[in-house]
């Protein structure tokens, strides 16, 4: 049993579940540093190289860690690989606990809490779709309220014209990460927004992150597998997952 009685929690927070490689460190839920390449996959190579640039210039050693946190995909099989591997193997060193959130949950937390960033009025039928490419005109995505509850769980779908067309009637979609950017042509319709700078980074899941471990929602570090999605079939409830 892992406690989370420290003083201060300093998380170590990485994502690779697409063609960006994010490590960030973060103290008490609040973002404290970051690095990331959009170079494509190298993340074999660049993901330990982060992760130990951002101790040694925040002057924190691997043993003041509270916990590692991991994005659990959907998303790239051989990114997933590489960053739930590289969390875990520090989560064994140091005998601290895993976290996991979802890829797309934490682009939708970060868009729903930055709303007047992006130019996004305070509406009920506003929603939230954020989209991983997969391939060919195929993407993974899910479809969420603007509290955060799950109105389509997450899927691997190919996207064509009549895709969300009952949802895009009554309601104003934002689309975005980097999925979307192939769907531009396909959606036409003017309730379809889309927003073109919301990416997957290790920043984006701060608050998801903090939430889980004040909560103690760790994962088992011996058999925890990233979420795959076309190899796993399970049914999502419709839940808050912003709360």
């Amino acid at each position: 049993m892992y406690s989370n009685l420290l003083v201060v929690a300093i998380i170590l927070i990485i994502e690779t579940s697409t063609e960006i490689c994010s490590v960030a460190l973060a103290k008490d839920g609040k973002l404290l540093d970051l690095i990331e390449s959009k170079e494509g996959q190298n993340h074999a190579r660049l993901v330990t190289v982060f992760a130990e640039n951002l101790l040694v210039r925040n002057n924190i050693g691997p043993g003041d860690l509270a916990t590692v946190a991991v994005s659990k995909g959907p998303g790239s099989y051989t990114g997933l690989r590489i960053g739930v591997s590289t969390a875990k193997g520090i989560c064994y060193a140091r005998g601290i606990p895993l976290i996991a959130v979802g890829t797309l949950e934490a682009m939708a937390k970060h868009v729903a809490l930055n709303r007047s960033k992006y130019s996004l009025t305070e509406s009920p039928s506003l929603l939230f779709c954020p989209m991983i490419d997969a391939r060919r005109m195929e993407v993974f995505s899910m479809l969420l309220d603007q509290d955060g509850k799950v109105l389509k769980p997450i899927s691997a779908e190919i996207i064509n014209e009549i895709s969300l067309s009952d949802e895009l009637i009554e309601n104003q979609v934002v689309f975005f990460g980097n999925g979307s950017d192939k769907c531009k042509d396909v959606l036409t319709s003017p309730n379809a927004l889309f927003l073109t700078d919301v990416k997957a980074s290790a920043q984006h899941m701060v608050e998801l992150v903090w939430d889980a471990y004040n909560k103690n929602h760790f994962e088992d570090v011996a058999y925890f597998e990233p979420f795959y999605l076309k190899d796993f079939i399970a049914l999502v409830s419709k839940k808050n997952i912003f709360g």
